[in-house]
């Protein structure tokens, strides 16, 4: 049976590696094991162990910190994670982070406009 960390924690690692354009086989081979393992750790049916977390937080780019991140967050946490599972939100998020710091504050400026009118 599933632990909610677990699957917390491999949702934080499918959306970082997905962040950085990072393939399955691609993380990996980074940390020396096979993509099928990478499957299991993402969907939280195995527990990724210390030492492993510790590869995978490196390769990403990211403190290991970083995968326990809104996971006592509670409501907050769950609205993300549903957000961070559409395919396009997730898109759209790696597109804005791609673009200029002053450009995507114009971006920002624009889509709150756009949100409040909509309203």
């Amino acid at each position: 049976m599933k632990h909610p960390v677990d699957t917390h924690v491999g949702k934080r690692i499918r959306h970082r590696r997905w962040m950085v354009g990072m393939t399955q086989q691609q993380l990996a081979d980074a940390v020396g094991i096979k993509f099928q393992q990478i499957q299991k750790y993402e969907t939280g049916m195995n527990r990724v162990s210390a030492s492993r977390l510790w590869s995978i937080a490196e390769t990403l780019d990211v403190p290991v910190s970083f995968f326990f991140e809104g996971l006592a967050d509670g409501e907050e946490a769950a609205r993300e994670t549903t957000v961070l599972a559409d395919r396009e939100a997730m898109e759209l998020v790696r597109a804005y982070t791609a673009i200029p710091e002053q450009q995507r504050r114009k971006l920002f400026d624009l889509a709150r406009v756009l949100s409040s009118s909509a309203a």
